[in-house]
Order: structure tokens, then sequence, then C-alpha cells
């Protein structure tokens, strides 16, 4: 991203929680949401017409009509907002401002509007130049957040809007990572498997390996300025370890056969299924990548290790039953915990961030789903239900959004749902077979 950090320059917060209550306005506790409770409220948003700072005639053209489009679309993803149509609102969303001296709040009221979005775009430093984003409560006519912008291209519209809409979600949630996030993906395109990586909206899709092999299970280190994933290559298993700064992929043989689901803890330890000993057991790898000391050993097949974000907890997928089922090693205590008993090939489970819950695929009758088993409770339910298969389960940074890849198209690609078993929304990725979307936090953003 550092091409974009280049030309796009954030200027300064221009108000932040600021309270603009007229005379005669009852005040009201901010509006909030939170996402990981037993309910969801949903808050009804407008994003209005752009207006000139100036409060001259703004000319139509197709980069303010671009950037308040992406507001719609990028916040129209998050479940727990509706976006309000323009026909809905008595006397049509135009504003004579972007401030709340300039706004009629009563109509969208009377319109059942719970917070609008300003968009003011400064003409005199030519393309779009200045952008000021602000949200407001209708109910207390106050505005929330401000931002402002300079930009300098047309590319750096879609990382300013989800700049914003990253602020704008900690604002709501106290969670805003999902914006800030990035995933990475197999690609499959002829029998060449390669990384990519995109947003979890699809936008800036770019190809990060070109092995001409078959490339794997990619993972990010936390501070997301690494890639570990399996390459296989000649009939053999190797390491692979992207450095995101510069691109360059380096080559580990390790002892063994396999090189399975590499997984990096939050302190930037690397696991990864290994067989040193004739069977596939997780290991810890030392700083330079070689095999240190092993995490789980056991007769059965140990592999795909995941790390909640304390990095107190391990889950990972197990044969020691007979059948795949997953577990969850307490990497203090060294206990396992045993997470699975109905179904017989359950796999590839992914932690939350707080360790409460383990994500999970089932083969059921009907397809592989994806299921949910909330650790302290011990309650089990199923997120996806298809058609086809849905697979590769992966957890977002804010531990609310889940990643995974389905055949329900009849080509795999990548979906998003929540935990609350919200409808997949798919993840545009160009053509060719996406799989095992991986999560990791923008570098720099």
């Amino acid at each position: 991203m550092r091409f974009i950090h280049k030309f796009l320059s954030v200027l300064v917060l221009i108000f932040f929680f600021l309270v603009l209550t007229g005379p005669g306005v009852h005040s009201q506790e901010s509006l909030k949401i939170d996402i990981f409770g037993p309910g969801q409220d949903r808050i009804n948003l407008i994003v209005t017409p752009p207006m000139s700072l100036e409060q001259e005639g703004l000319p139509d053209n197709e980069h303010d009509q671009k950037i308040r489009a992406l507001l719609n679309s990028n916040l129209g993803l998050l479940p727990f907002l509706h976006m309000v149509g323009d026909g809905e609102i008595l006397g049509g969303p135009q504003v004579a401002g972007i401030r709340g001296a300039d706004i009629d709040f009563r109509k969208f009221s009377l319109s059942r509007v719970d917070m609008l979005l300003t968009i003011g775009i400064d003409l005199r430093s030519g393309f779009p130049g200045s952008v000021e984003i602000r949200a407001f409560e209708v109910f207390g006519q106050r505005m929330v957040l401000g931002k402002a912008y300079t930009l300098h291209d047309p590319d750096q519209i879609p990382l300013m809007v989800r700049r914003f809409c990253a602020d704008f979600m900690e604002y709501l949630t106290g969670h805003g990572d999902f914006f800030r996030s990035t995933l990475a993906f197999e690609k499959k395109t002829g029998e060449v498997k390669e990384i990519w990586a995109a947003t979890p909206l699809g936008h800036d899709l770019r190809q990060l390996t070109r092995l001409g092999s078959i490339a794997l299970s990619p993972d990010w280190s936390r501070d997301g300025e690494k890639m570990a994933f399996t390459l296989l290559k000649d009939n053999q298993h190797f390491l692979g370890v992207l450095d995101a700064r510069t691109g360059e992929v380096t080559v580990f043989d390790l002892p063994g056969n396999t090189v399975i689901s590499p997984a990096f803890s939050p302190n930037g330890h690397l696991a990864v299924s290994i067989d040193p000993m004739g069977r596939p057991d997780i290991y810890w790898l030392d700083g330079n990548f070689r095999m240190d000391r092993p995490v789980m050993e056991h007769w059965a097949i140990d592999v795909s290790p995941s790390f909640d974000r304390g990095g107190r907890k391990m889950a990972f997928a197990s044969g020691r039953l007979g059948n795949p089922h997953i577990f969850v090693l307490d990497l203090e205590s060294n206990q396992v915990r045993r997470v699975t008993y109905e179904g017989r090939y359950n796999t590839n489970p992914t932690l939350s961030p707080d360790g409460r819950y383990v994500a999970f695929s089932r083969q059921t009758p009907e397809g592989h789903r994806i299921f949910l088993m909330d650790l302290a409770t011990e309650r089990e339910r199923q997120i996806s239900f298809g058609p086809g298969n849905d697979e590769d389960p992966s957890f977002a940074p804010d531990g609310y959004f889940l990643a995974f890849s389905s055949s329900r198209s009849g080509v795999y690609n990548l979906y998003l749902t929540t935990r609350n078993a919200d409808p997949p929304v798919r993840i545009p990725t160009g053509e060719g077979h996406a799989t095992a979307p991986a999560w990791g936090l923008e570098r720099g953003f």
C-alpha cells in the first residue's frame, strides 16, 4: 500500500464527538451498536448528495458521485445498518450544506432516519482536492464524527472511503478493523495456485506470489509484515514466507514430508504441522523458520492451528478419535479440550480473537457447512447453509465477521457472513477458484 500512502495524506480530525445541540432539542445518549450482544439493533442511515464547501453549486461529476456510491456500498455491507434510499426522504435527501446549521433535521426525522452523512468537496483545489465527511445523529441534531482528507488522484477515493468507514464503524461498535483489514487467499488458474489478496470488499485485488506451482493455506503475521503458506513443488512440501514490504518469497525445506497449515501466533512465532517423526504434529518454528519444539504431539494427525489474540489458546483439528474433530489447547496449562461431538468430519477451525468462539467446517448430508461453537456456553449452531460446500472459515480481526469459501455458484468463491449467520455476501475476486481466506490487518493503514 506504499504507493497509496505516497499520495494520500489525511489532514486533521476536524471534529470528533463534538455535540452541536440546538435550542430546545433534548439530548439523548449517542447511538451505539452492540454487535456482540444477543440482539442486534438496526440504524437507519442515509448518505446525502455531495456539497461544495464554498456554498457554491457543485457540478455533477463521476468522482463526487463515486465517493457517495462507495460510502453506500461499503456501509451497506454492515447488517446493523439500513441504507435509506433517496426516495424515502420527504422532500428529497438534499441538504443546504454539510454543517449542522445547514441541515433540515426535521424532514429526516419524519422519514425515520437515525443518522446521516454529509460530503463536502473543496472545488478550489481542482480534482476533489479536499474532502470532508461528517456523521450526524438526527434526533440530537449533533455531529458525532468528522474527517477531512486531501486527495491527489482518483485512485485514492476507495482508500479514503475505507478509512472513514473504519472510523465510523469504530464509533458505532468499538471495532473498526473490518475496513482496515485485507484478505489473502488461494486462487486457482489452470493447474497453478497462487496467493492473492484483496480488501474484504474485493477492492485492490492483487497477486502476491508468482511461483508457478501450488501455493496453499496463507496466514498473515499480526503486524502484516509477513505471510506464510504451504508450497507444493516438484512433488515436495515446502514452507513459503512472503515479505510484505518487498514482495519477496523465501522458501524453507522443513524436516519430514509434509508442511500443512502454517499459522502465526500473536507474538510472531509460526506454528506448522510437519511430520519429522512420521506423523503430522504441530511444531513451533524459531525466528529463522526452522523446526523448534512441538506444540502438540500425538500418535494421530494434528493439523490446522489457530490462535486467539492473546496467544493463550490454540484450536486445531485432530484424528485422535478416529475421525477429524476440533480441539482447543490451553497453551498455559497444556490442557486439551474437545470441542466437537457431532459429525464424522470436522475440519478447518478458526478461533475468534477473544478466544470465546471456534468456527469450523463440518461435512453434513447436504455438503460441508460452517458451524460455530461458543466455548463459554458449549452451545453449537450452524451459520452457513449452502448450497454446495461451505469451507475454510476465517474470523475477521473484529471477531464479528467471518470469511469462507463456497462452491454454491458452481465455482469456489469467497463470501462474508457474521457470527450471527447474516446472509452471505460474495467477495469479488475475479476469474478462477478462490479458497482459504486469511485475514490480516493492512500495513500502515
